[in-house]
């Protein structure tokens, strides 16, 4: 991966009612939040997500994927593999699933370390678990 010519990452945290979304820096080395999707149906969420990615024009869209603890595929894994079946008709570009298995657990100690309740806050927790989704994929990354 070349660094200097930017690229630039649009993380994702799919739920049914919630979509946290990250973005990298252009070097492709830092993940941020970005915002919490609260949508209606996949086809709202598909193109709200789009608009962010005409906006970002991202290199790479990384989907957090919900593996079980023994790391088969959960039934969430069917419906992730469906969104982004439907995801490649509005973004041509590479589409990487990663495992996120301890992510919302991570994003919930963030929100504990900051005297927060995780109940308090879901939209965080979403936005945080796209942040750390997409942040385990950009430091797998060959520099």
């Amino acid at each position: 991966m070349n660094n200097d010519s930017g690229h630039t990452y649009l993380g994702i945290d799919y739920g049914r009612r919630r979509i946290g979304l990250a973005k990298s820096d252009p070097t492709g080395l830092i993940a941020s939040a970005l915002t919490t999707l609260e949508v209606k149906s996949q086809r709202d969420a598909l193109e709200r997500i789009a608009r962010f990615i005409s906006e970002i024009k991202p290199n790479g869209i990384v989907v957090g994927y919900p593996l079980m603890p023994s790391g088969d595929k959960s039934d969430k894994c069917r419906e992730v593999d469906r969104f982004v079946e439907e995801l490649q008709s509005v973004y041509e570009g590479p589409i990487h699933k990663v495992d996120e298995r301890y992510s919302t657990i991570e994003a919930a100690d963030v929100i504990h370390a900051h005297g927060k309740k995780v109940g308090q806050d879901k939209k965080r927790l979403d936005r945080l678990a796209a942040v750390i989704i997409l942040q385990r994929f950009l430091d797998e990354q060959p520099r």
